[in-house]
């Protein structure tokens, strides 16, 4: 079973700064997680319009990532608030 590793996009740091801390402590353990359990877990894209985006939710946050299968890494490319995630769609 291949190991992969975790990658975070610049705009997670900011992210997570809007989380209460323990908040933000286990989302990044979730992304530590979902790493460790890639190969076990279905990855459905979020939108036809965002090839390999996929989504987890942790409570009412989602991780928003994408997975290289061949170079074994998870990228973080968001962590935000449902909310928010709708709010930013809406605009687009």
């Amino acid at each position: 079973m291949p190991w992969y590793r975790v990658a975070y996009m610049p705009a997670v740091l900011n992210d997570l700064r809007t989380a209460e801390p323990d908040i933000a402590q286990r989302l990044l353990d979730k992304t530590k997680w979902l790493a460790s359990n890639a190969v076990n877990l279905r990855h459905d894209t979020i939108h036809p319009d965002l090839p390999g985006m996929i989504q987890y939710a942790v409570a009412n946050w989602r991780i928003l990532y994408t997975l290289d299968r061949e170079e074994h890494v998870v990228d973080i490319h968001r962590i935000c608030t449902r909310r928010e995630l709708y709010r930013q769609a809406s605009q687009s």
